[in-house]
């Protein structure tokens, strides 16, 4: 893959809204490498019959790995310090 080859943040949306209830895409995030905190719609996904990678677009350090296989949703987040979510 290449930088090219990449998706906004919002192309995690589907996926992810089958785990979260809230917009995901409008969540604010802090990368665990760099620190960046930004929403998760400026994150850049990458996307393959696999799953999806997202990497934050300042350092380019994975930020989360999601991928199904058996009916099951593999959700890997440890590239975020943290994500915050609006209450409603």
């Amino acid at each position: 893959m290449t930088d090219q080859d990449y998706l906004d943040g919002n192309a995690a949306a589907g996926l992810l809204s089958e785990v979260f209830a809230a917009d995901v895409t409008t969540a604010v995030g802090c990368c665990a490498n760099c620190g960046d905190q930004s929403v998760v719609a400026r994150g850049r996904v990458y996307v393959d019959q696999h799953g999806l990678v997202m990497r934050c677009s300042v350092c380019g350090d994975v930020l989360a790995v999601a991928a199904e296989r058996a009916g099951r949703l593999c959700l890997d987040l440890r590239g975020l310090a943290w994500l915050e979510f609006a209450v409603e």
